[in-house]
């Protein structure tokens, strides 16, 4: 695995959304599975909720995309990833002392940066502008989307 993606991206690869397009044609012209970890997994179910909720989808399409994904981890879609929990929270204070100050970043997108450093992953795939700062900032290759 040499590719991280955070969890919007891979909400825009599940469901409809502004970035949706993009980060099909990104994962077709890429075709490997995506990291999965405890992180994405909170973090995604919860934004297809709050998707619900907001009622930018149907409650039967939240079960939908809920299960798609499901199966994607059954199906190697996704590949699962246990980063160190201690040192993914050492690694994201370190990251937070040196650049939340510059860039605005906020906790959840340093978590994702600390994983991806953690699990020697060499690029970060995010719409995020402020994210995409922090993982060039912390030497993580991120391409243009």
């Amino acid at each position: 695995m040499n590719c991280y993606a955070d969890t919007g991206f891979l909400v825009s690869l599940q469901s409809a959304d502004a970035n949706s397009a993009l980060a099909k044609m990104w994962m077709k012209s890429h075709g490997m599975p995506m990291i999965w970890t405890w992180l994405h997994e909170l973090e995604f179910r919860n934004a297809i909720r709050l998707q619900a909720f907001r009622k930018q989808i149907a409650p039967e399409d939240m079960a939908k995309i809920l299960h798609k994904q499901a199966l994607g981890l059954e199906n190697g879609v996704y590949f699962p990833a246990a980063p160190a929990l201690a040192e993914v929270n050492r690694v994201a204070e370190k990251l937070g002392g040196l650049f939340t100050s510059k860039l605005g970043t906020r906790s959840l997108d340093i978590l994702h940066v600390a994983q991806a450093l953690v699990l020697e992953i060499n690029e970060f795939i995010t719409f995020d502008i402020r994210q995409a700062a922090l993982a060039k900032a912390a030497g993580l290759k991120v391409p243009k989307l």
